[in-house]
């Protein structure tokens, strides 16, 4: 199994930052347009759910022919998709296969928390570009929140000893401590926020600046009250299956 530097791990994750950042600026621009998450509101052809999931499904029911999941780093969140057109490819081992997929509950939380949070009440009728913003965004989110697998994996080697006897002993308090850096995760949410103040806000010619399309303190406390919190609960669940096989 080849070893992830963890230099290149963390450049990784500051580089999903700005994609969900963007993603999540672009959905923002729309009001929250419920009628796309009531399933029925808008019929839909051998689909029983609502419109904007029936449009997450049709997506990678595309990717999954172009093998986009059969790369460890992404997670569909349907299954029963097609199978790959293109030609298998032998991806280095880094990480232990697991069957690990938390989508659902990114799904959940991204419907009851998330949209709420930074969308304005309201239909504005933009129900395709909603639809479409919330692929972006699920995707980024999930891609954000599953690669707790590689975090956890790095860590891991990092101390086998210590890892080794909580995983054995199936601890999952003593595995969250251990996972846990306070000021490390303190650092994400100040640097997410000033890349939201950043991004977030027209400027033009003259330097002059808008008024911010998602407050950058809103974006923090997404990432410190869902996306953390979740990507340790996908770390946890894979150190507790690293010691098999």
């Amino acid at each position: 199994m080849q070893c992830l530097e963890i230099t290149d791990l963390r450049n990784r994750l500051i580089r999903q930052e700005e994609t969900i950042i963007f993603a999540l600026i672009e959905r923002a621009q729309f009001e929250l347009n419920p009628t796309i998450y009531e399933p029925g509101r808008i019929p839909m052809p051998d689909f029983d759910g609502c419109f904007s999931d029936f449009l997450l499904f049709r997506t990678e029911c595309l990717h999954a022919m172009v093998r986009r999941y059969t790369s460890p780093d992404e997670h569909p969140f349907f299954e029963n998709l097609p199978v790959p057109i293109l030609p298998h490819i032998d991806y280095p081992e880094v990480i232990r296969e697991t069957s690990i997929n938390v989508n659902d509950r990114i799904l959940s939380l991204y419907k009851s928390h998330i949209l709420p949070a930074i969308c304005r009440l309201g239909d504005d009728g933009q129900y395709g570009s909603s639809a479409t913003c919330d692929v972006a965004c699920l995707q980024a989110l999930s891609m954000r929140i599953h690669y707790g697998k590689f975090v956890a994996e790095t860590k891991y080697r990092q101390d086998l000893g210590a890892y080794g006897r909580i995983i054995r002993d199936g601890d999952r308090d003593a595995i969250l401590e251990c996972l846990t850096d306070a000021d490390v995760e303190a650092g994400i949410y100040r640097r997410v926020e000033r890349k939201a103040a950043t991004y977030g806000r027209d400027i033009d010619v003259d330097g002059d600046v808008g008024v911010y399309k998602i407050s950058p303190a809103e974006i923090a406390k997404i990432y410190r009250k869902w996306i953390i919190p979740l990507t340790k609960e996908v770390e946890v669940d894979y150190l507790l299956l690293r010691l098999d096989g």
